[in-house]
C-alpha cells in the first residue's frame, strides 16, 4: 500500500501500484484507448509505479476486445446470419474452454445502418456463434447483451441451437419480433441436449423486464426504428412469448432484471438456453479477478463518458466503486461530463471526480480532441498526487 517515509520530519507518499479499469467514453474513446493513455502518462510521472490496465465493457460493443486485451483470449472468426438475414462475419474469443461472445457481433444495431427494422431482425446468428463455440469444445459461454437491433426475445438464437417453434397449424418457423404472437408452442429438447454440460451466462447493464412500460419494446425499440404502433405490436408479442416461456419452461422469466435486454434475449437465455443473467460489470470484474488485482493497489482509476442518474445502477463505475469501497482502496473517476443527476459519488466510495470536457463543448466537437482532453485531465491528477508525495504532512 502507500509507503510512508520520513526525511527531515516530513512525511511523503509513494504510489507503487495503480489499477486502471474504465468504461469507454461512447462515441469518443474506447476502454482500450483510455487504458493506453493512462499507462503511458502514469509511468512517465511515476516510473517506479506498477500500472495494471483492465479494459472493460459491461456486455455491449467492445466486450470481446476487452477480454482479448486483458486476458489474452484468442479471437475466433465465424460467418453467421446477420440481423436482417444476410451472411456476415462475426468475431468472438476463447480462453481455457470459455467463449466470450457479443450478441452485437452478429445482430448489432450498427450493422443494419439506416435499415432499422426490429420487427424482422433476428438473433439467429447469435445462436450460430454459440453453436460454433460449443462445437470447438467450449463449456462456458459468457454472452454480452448490449447494442442489439432485435426484438425477438432470443427466439432466433434458440432456433439456431435446435429449438423448434410452431404456429397453431403445426408449421415450423423462426419467429422475429413481428411474429412472436404466432407461436403456438415450442420444443427445446434439442437445445437442451446440445447445451448439456454447458453453462451460459448473459451479462448486461440494464435491469428492464421483458414487457410493459419499462420493457424491451417500449424502452428500446424506438431506438431501433420502431414507431408507436410497432412498439405496441412488439410488446404484445413479448407478452405472448413470456407466457409461453413460463408454461413450457416452468420459469417466470418476464420480471427477472435484465429480461428485456437485447430485445428480450435476456429472457430467452434463461427460458430457452437454461442460462442465467448477471449484471455485466460484476461478471466481467469476476472474470478479470479485479478483487485480487486491486486489493493492494494505492489507487484505482475508473470512469465513463457521462456521470448521470444511471451511473450507480449497475454501470462500470458502480461495480468498481462497490469493490474498492469494500477493500478500502482510493478510487478516482475520470468522466467525459456530468449532468448533475448522479448520486453523490462520495457516498459510493469515490474519492474525487474529474471531467475531461473542461471547455464545456457540445458532444459533436469532442471526438477529435477526446484523447488530448483525457490526457490533460489525467496529467493534472498526477501532478496533484506528485505534490502530495513531496509535501505530505508534518509528523
Amino acid at each position: 500500500m502507500v509507503e510512508l517515509r520520513k526525511r527531515n520530519m516530513r512525511i511523503y507518499f509513494r504510489m507503487r501500484k495503480c489499477v486502471v479499469v474504465s468504461d469507454s467514453f461512447k462515441g469518443t474513446l474506447s476502454s482500450l484507448q483510455i487504458c493506453s493513455i493512462c499507462s503511458d502518462h502514469i509511468r512517465a510521472v511515476f516510473p517506479d509505479c506498477e500500472v495494471i490496465t483492465l479494459p472493460v465493457a459491461d456486455g455491449g460493443e467492445g466486450t470481446v476486445d476487452c477480454f482479448v486485451s486483458a486476458l489474452g483470449a484468442v479471437p475466433v472468426n465465424a460467418e453467421v446470419t446477420g440481423a436482417l438475414g444476410e451472411r456476415t462475419d462475426a468475431v468472438y474469443a476463447v480462453l481455457d474452454g470459455t467463449a466470450f461472445i457479443e450478441m452485437s457481433s452478429a445482430a448489432g444495431l450498427p450493422s443494419v445502418g439506416d435499415r432499422k427494422e426490429p420487427g424482422i431482425a433476428t438473433t439467429y446468428g447469435v445462436g450460430e456463434l454459440i453453436r460454433d463455440a460449443v462445437d470447438r469444445g467450449c463449456r462456458k459461454i459468457l454472452l454480452g447483451l448490449g447494442g442489439s437491433a432485435t426484438n425477438d426475445a432470443g427466439c432466433g438464437c434458440a432456433a439456431a441451437l435446435g429449438t423448434v417453434f410452431r404456429d397453431k397449424e403445426g408449421r415450423e418457423f423462426v419467429p422475429t419480433g413481428d411474429t412472436l404472437g404466432l407461436i403456438s408452442e415450442y420444443d427445446g429438447s434439442k437445445t437442451a441436449d446440445l447445451l448439456s454440460g454447458v453453462s451460459v451466462t448473459a451479462i448486461c447493464d440494464v435491469r428492464n423486464p421483458l414487457y410493459g412500460p419499462q420493457g424491451a419494446a417500449f424502452v428500446f425499440a424506438p431506438q431501433k426504428g420502431a414507431d408507436g404502433q410497432e412498439v405496441l405490436l412488439l410488446d404484445e408479442g413479448l407478452r405472448h412469448i413470456g407466457g409461453l416461456m413460463q408454461k413450457e419452461s416452468g420459469k417466470d422469466v418476464a420480471d427477472i432484471p435484465g429480461a428485456g435486454a437485447a430485445g428480450g434475449l435476456g429472457a430467452g437465455v434463461v427460458a430457452f438456453l437454461g442460462g442465467e443473467l448477471k449484471p455485466g460489470i460484476e461478471a466481467v470484474l469476476d472474470v478479470l479477478d479485479f478483487d485480487g488485482i486491486a486489493a493492494d493497489a494505492d489507487l484505482v482509476i475508473t470512469g465513463e463518458g457521462k456521470l448521470d442518474s444511471q451511473s450507480f445502477q449497475g454501470k462500470v463505475i458502480d461495480g468498481v466503486s462497490k469493490r474498492t469501497q469494500r477493500m478500502g482502496v482510493p478510487l478516482i473517476a475520470v468522466v467525459g461530463m456530468e449532468d448533475g443527476t448522479a448520486d453523490d459519488p462520495l457516498g459510493h466510495g469515490i474519492s474525487a471526480v474529474f471531467t475531461t470536457n473542461r471547455a464545456s463543448l457540445p458532444f459533436k466537437e469532442l471526438k477529435s480532441r477526446a484523447a488530448e482532453d483525457y490526457a490533460a485531465t489525467l496529467d493534472n491528477i498526477l501532478r496533484l498526487i506528485q505534490i502530495s508525495e513531496k509535501t505530505g504532512g508534518q509528523s
